[in-house]
C-alpha cells in the first residue's frame, strides 16, 4: 500500500508496536501558493472552516510582510476559524505576500499484512534507528546497475533497448520480447474487426526511452516511453494508404512494476489516442507452443482452440473475450477488467506462439455494409463517432510466466491478489487501536476456490463459493460462526454441514499472538470451520450462523 506521511513521522507500527517494513519513494512539494494581497482580507474568502486549497489549516505566521498559512492532507490539533479570522485584522495593510505551505510529506510504500475481509490499524511515528523489518522475496538491487532489471526472487524483469521485457521465473520458465505494441488499420465496425485491404502493421518505435522510477526492496518501476508515428486514418475508400499521408506521433508509455512477494510484473499502458479507424495490441511471444488458450469469465475458466467459428458470409476472427485472466502455453496475463486476447498462430506450423491483448479498437460506424470480414450487415450504417474512442487512454494487466497448465500455476487467486489492492484510508483514534472486527469474519481457502459473492441474508452469512479448477476440489471456509448449512441458488437452506475446531495458521490472522490463543482469549478461540467438496467448476452457496 502507499501512504503519505509527515516527514518527523516517516514510519509506520502495526498495532502491536512492531514496525512495518517501509521504502520511500518520493517527497510531496511543500509550496502550494504564492500570491500577493493589498487586502489581506481577500485570503479568508479562500478559506472554508478549516480547508485551503484541499488541505486542511495547521499553522500561521504573519511577520516581515509575509503571511505563512501552514496547511496538511489531515491537520490534526486544536484550530478556530476566528482565532485565523483575527491575525488577519490585526495583520493590518499590505501589500502581504501569502504563501500557502504544506507540512513536509513523504509518500512510502508498504508491507503490511491484513487478515482476509478485515483490516489493520497502522500508526505513523518517528523513524527509529537500526535494522529495519525483514521483508520476504525482496527486490535485489544489482550491484553494478548496467541493465534496467527488476529482482525479487519470484521473478526477474529486465528491460531491452527496444523497450519490451524479457521475464524469467523462479521456475527457469523464460520469454523474451514481451510488449511489443502492434498498430494496424481497422476498417470494421463495432460489430467485427477488419484490416484494410493494404493493412500496414506498424511495431518499430522512432523513439525509446528508460527511466527508472523507484528501486528498494519493496517495489520497483521503470517507465518505458516509445514514441510511433502511426496513420491518422483510413481514407475514404479504407484504405490505409500509401505511406505519404498524414501521419500522428504518438507516445505510449509503460510503466512496468515488480513488488516483493509477488511473482508477476505489474504493466500500466497510458497514451493519448488521436489515431482513427485503427487497432493496438500488446503482443508477448508464448515460452512454449499451445494449441489452445485458458480464459477466465462467468464463473467459469474457458477452454478454446485457436481458431474461431464463422459462417453465413462471415470470416472468422480468433478474439475471445477473457475477465481476469488469459493463459496459453506458459505465459498468463491478469486483468482488471473485461479484455479481447487473441492466440498468434505460425503460418507454417499453424501452432500457437503469442498472445495479443487489444488495447483499443477506433471505428467509426455502428455496422459498415462494406465490411471487408463480412457479406451482409450487422446493423444500419449508422456513425459512432463517440467508438474512436479518442482522448487518453489507460489499461492495467500484469504478466507472468509458468511451468505445468495454469491451474498448477495459481492464477485464481493470483488474478484475485491482482485485482483488489488494499484500501488505505486516514483515521484518528488511539495508537495501537485495531476496533471490533479487525480480524475479520470469515476466511476461504482451497486449490482453485474463489468467493465470488458475500452478504448478510436473514442474520445468517451468505458465502456464494466458485471451483475455479479442472478436477475435484475442497472448500475451506474458516469464520466467526458454530453451523453452516448448504443452500440453494435462491438461497433456501438445503442441509447442514459439518462444523469443526481446527487451529487456524497464523495466515489467516497473522496478528494474533501465541500468548493470547493459549489463554483462550484470541479471536481466532471461536472461530469453527467447515469444508465443502465441490466437482470442477462446481458453484456452491453456503450458509453461516449460530446453531
Amino acid at each position: 500500500m502507499l501512504a503519505d506521511l509527515p516527514e518527523d513521522r516517516a514510519s509506520l507500527a502495526d498495532g502491536r508496536g512492531r514496525p512495518v517494513p517501509l521504502q520511500r519513494l518520493e517527497h510531496a512539494p511543500t509550496l502550494l501558493d504564492e500570491t500577493v494581497m493589498d487586502d489581506l482580507s481577500q485570503l479568508l474568502g479562500r478559506v472554508h472552516e478549516r480547508e485551503l486549497y484541499g488541505h486542511e489549516i495547521v499553522s500561521w505566521h504573519a511577520g516581515d510582510g509575509v503571511f505563512t498559512v501552514t496547511v496538511s492532507r489531515h491537520a490534526s490539533g486544536a484550530y478556530a476559524y476566528e482565532d485565523l479570522r483575527r491575525a488577519v485584522l490585526e495583520a493590518g495593510p499590505g501589500p502581504w505576500v501569502v504563501r500557502t505551505v504544506a507540512e513536509p510529506v513523504v509518500t512510502v510504500a508498504a508491507l503490511v499484512t491484513v487478515p482476509p475481509l478485515g483490516r489493520a490499524v497502522l500508526t505513523a511515528r518517528p523513524p527509529a534507528s537500526g535494522r529495519p523489518a525483514p521483508v520476504a522475496d525482496a527486490l535485489r538491487t544489482d550491484a553494478y546497475g548496467f541493465e534496467p532489471v527488476l529482482d525479487n526472487g519470484l521473478l526477474r524483469v529486465r528491460v531491452a533497448d527496444d523497450g519490451t521485457l524479457s521475464l524469467r521465473g523462479a521456475d527457469g520458465t523464460e520469454v523474451h520480447g514481451v510488449g511489443r505494441i502492434v498498430h494496424g488499420g481497422d476498417a470494421g465496425d463495432t460489430y467485427n474487426h477488419a484490416p484494410p485491404p493494404d493493412d500496414r502493421l506498424l511495431d518499430r518505435p522512432s523513439r525509446v526511452v528508460v527511466e527508472e522510477i523507484c528501486s528498494g526492496p519493496l517495489t520497483g518501476a521503470y517507465e518505458i516511453t516509445r514514441v510511433y508515428d502511426w496513420p491518422a486514418g483510413l481514407g475514404d475508400d479504407g484504405d490505409d494508404g500509401d505511406g505519404d499521408d498524414e501521419t500522428v506521433p504518438t507516445a505510449v508509455t509503460t510503466r512496468v512494476e515488480l513488488r516483493a512477494g509477488e511473482p508477476f510484473a505489474r504493466c500500466e499502458i497510458t497514451m493519448d489516442v488521436r489515431c482513427r479507424d485503427h487497432r493496438v495490441r500488446w503482443h508477448a511471444p508464448l515460452p512454449r507452443k499451445a494449441a489452445e488458450s485458458y480464459a477466465e469469465g462467468q464463473f467459469a475458466v474457458v477452454r478454446r482452440g485457436l481458431a474461431a467459428e464463422g459462417g453465413g458470409g462471415e470470416r472468422p476472427i480468433p478474439t475471445f473475450p477473457a475477465e481476469s485472466f488469459a493463459a496459453a502455453g506458459g505465459l498468463a496475463v491478469l486483468l482488471d477488467h473485461v479484455t479481447e486476447y487473441e492466440i498468434t498462430r505460425d503460418e507454417i506450423g499453424g501452432d500457437g506462439t503469442g498472445m495479443a491483448l487489444t488495447l483499443v479498437r477506433s471505428v467509426g460506424y455502428l455496422s459498415r455494409n462494406r465490411n471487408p470480414y463480412r457479406d451482409e450487415p450487422a446493423g444500419p450504417e449508422v456513425p459512432t463517432p463517440a467508438a474512436q474512442c479518442q482522448g487518453p487512454l489507460t489499461v492495467r494487466f500484469a504478466v507472468l510466466p509458468y511451468a505445468g497448465e495454469w491451474h498448477e500455476a495459481g492464477l485464481p487467486r493470483l488474478a484475485e491478489e491482482f485485482r483488489h489492492d488494499l484500501l488505505a484510508v486516514p483515521g484518528a483514534g488511539a495508537a495501537g487501536a485495531d476496533g471490533p472486527g479487525a480480524g475479520g469474519r470469515l476466511a476461504v481457502g482451497g486449490n482453485g476456490v474463489v468467493m465470488a459473492a458475500l452478504r448478510e441474508r436473514d442474520g445468517r452469512l451468505e458465502v456464494r463459493l466458485v471451483a475455479e479448477h479442472p478436477t475435484a476440489t475442497e472448500a475451506v471456509v474458516r469464520g466467526d460462526f458454530t453451523a453452516a448449512w448448504t443452500a440453494g441458488v435462491l438461497g433456501s437452506p438445503l442441509s447442514p454441514l459439518e462444523v469443526s475446531r481446527d487451529e487456524v495458521s497464523p495466515d489467516v490472522l497473522p496478528d494474533v499472538s501465541p500468548e493470547d490463543e493459549a489463554d483462550g482469549q484470541g479471536p481466532a478461540a471461536s472461530w469453527r470451520t467447515v469444508r465443502v467438496p465441490l466437482k470442477p467448476f462446481e458453484i456452491a452457496t453456503v450458509h453461516l450462523g449460530g446453531a
